[in-house]
């Protein structure tokens, strides 16, 4: 067996695992401690059963992050942090129907999502290798 070979045999990187997860779970305890203005927030985006939605998304997220951090199934908490990005950020980052002046802050918002989803993908993909 080559070292590469070995090397997808344990998790990834604890420190990254940590900040990775613990990052997204500190974003899902802020939306769970402010629900009624995330709720507010999503209705105003149009969101069907925002007071449904936010509350489960935001435990996809928590859960997932969670399960990143400590590496507990792995491929469910990659899947579970895709499908939350996947969901929220074309819906309330959508930058292309916002005014001039929420312009900017949508489009840094989508991005920063797309960017911890690309990161999501390569945590699943890592969990299958496992």
């Amino acid at each position: 067996m080559s070292d590469s070979d070995s090397a997808h045999e344990s998790p990834p990187s604890l420190l990254g695992r940590l900040l990775f997860g613990s990052g997204l779970a500190a974003l899902a305890l802020r939306n769970l401690t402010n629900l009624d203005g995330r709720i507010a927030y999503a209705d105003a985006k149009g969101v069907p059963l925002a007071d449904k939605l936010v509350p489960a998304s935001s435990g996809l997220l928590l859960g997932g992050g969670l399960g990143i951090g400590l590496w507990k199934l792995p491929k469910l908490s990659a899947a579970s942090i895709a499908a939350f990005f996947i969901g929220v950020t074309p819906v309330m980052h959508d930058f292309w129907a916002v005014d001039e002046e929420s312009y900017d802050q949508e489009l840094t918002s989508f991005l920063q999502n797309l960017v911890l989803l690309g990161a999501a993908i390569a945590f699943f993909k890592r969990a299958r290798q496992n």
